[in-house]
């Protein structure tokens, strides 16, 4: 197998790949990428048994054959070549060889025989969405995943369908982020799946600002989402993910209409002396007016005060800090509005535009 290809060509689907592939594999070829080279384009996979990525370019070439390569050393290689430089490759019993202008690059390979494949996708529910509408559920819900929860259902984002609504749910157990927006999905059955933390973090990676269609299929195991160029394939967690609907505060009748950005600036500028630890800040509130105050272990304060849009009996509460700064950098307008019943009921934010976007953060004790 020998071939040609333009760096940028070459570089574009390898960073779009690459992401998946640990640099501490228990399985050698899953360090390395599924290069093939067939009909005039090239194809590039990787995965970590988890999630599957493959990303296809064009090709100049009546060459064919499949091989794998280290994908972290081709990656390298062809980050610090010059711009528009020239790559061959060529491949030869158990080596690669790499040629642009005077430098030449020889890399051990796997036989693409043993490269693992993803089990036969059968595709159930099928529907294509915009892809900046994708990324955006994603990107306004996904900060609230667990991380290494024993509740494994919670280490990652539910995506769900739901009599034409598409919604993205994430809760660690401690706040709740929930985004949904109106689709011309044409199906009046509920679907919940659970996309694991990583397969979210390399969907993120691919998902453009653009109009294009993503086509997604849900399998009883997988999910898959089509972009132009580029596939990918994720397992789904098994689980049953918490009812978010009973989550939500009802009555909320402490109601607090602030400008998002202020708010957002008060609290940095006041987490800074919080408790490393656990980030608690305390908000009181009396009419017209929000202090927001925070101290730590050692005996350092901070203090700040805003006017909002308040008239109910005063309150004060607490809060991990990070969580109310993840929420109002997720809201999407210029004004926020936090619901409270009492000191020790969870807050619910949203923008008082829409309620597109709802975000949930349960009370500290101070």
């Amino acid at each position: 197998m020998k071939f040609k290809i333009q760096r940028e060509s070459l570089l574009k689907p390898l960073q779009q790949v690459s992401g998946v592939v640990e640099r501490r594999q228990t399985l050698p070829i899953l360090s390395n990428l599924l290069i093939k080279v067939e009909q005039g384009e090239l194809t590039l996979t990787a995965t970590d048994l988890e999630v599957e990525l493959i990303a296809r370019t064009p090709l100049d070439t009546q060459a064919t054959g499949e091989i794998t390569i280290p994908a972290r050393k081709l990656l390298d290689i062809c980050r610090t070549l010059p711009e528009e430089a020239s790559l061959e490759i060529s491949v030869a019993k158990d080596r690669a060889v790499i040629k642009s202008g005077k430098s030449r690059f020889t890399l051990s390979t796997l036989s693409a025989a043993d490269f693992p494949k993803v089990d036969e996708f059968k595709g159930t529910k099928s529907f294509s969405v915009a892809q900046k509408d994708l990324r955006e559920l994603i990107e306004r819900t996904s900060f609230a995943m667990a991380q290494q929860d024993v509740r494994y259902y919670l280490n990652g984002l539910m995506l769900e369908i739901d009599n034409g609504r598409l919604r993205t749910v994430a809760t660690d157990g401690h706040r709740l982020a929930m985004c949904e927006f109106v689709t011309d999905i044409q199906d009046s059955d509920s679907k919940q799946v659970i996309v694991p933390r990583k397969g979210i973090h390399e969907l993120l990676r691919i998902l453009e600002n653009s109009e294009d269609d993503a086509k997604v299929q849900i399998a009883t195991n997988h999910i898959r989402v089509t972009v132009p160029d580029v596939q990918f394939t994720s397992k789904l967690i098994d689980g049953r993910f918490p009812d978010y609907k009973r989550v939500m505060p009802r009555g909320g009748d402490k109601q607090i209409l602030a400008d998002r950005e202020p708010l957002r600036q008060a609290l940095t500028r006041t987490s800074i002396l919080s408790n490393e630890k656990y980030r608690g800040i305390r908000l009181s509130l009396e009419e017209s007016r929000l202090s927001i105050q925070a101290h730590n272990p050692e005996q350092e304060e901070a203090e700040e005060e805003m006017e909002v849009d308040y008239s109910g009996e005063p309150i004060e509460i607490g809060f991990n800090v990070t969580y109310l700064l993840d929420a109002l950098a997720a809201t999407p307008g210029s004004q926020v509005v936090m619901r409270l019943s009492d000191s020790n009921s969870s807050c619910l934010i949203e923008d008082p535009a829409t309620s597109q976007c709802k975000y949930v953060v349960m009370p500290m004790r101070l």
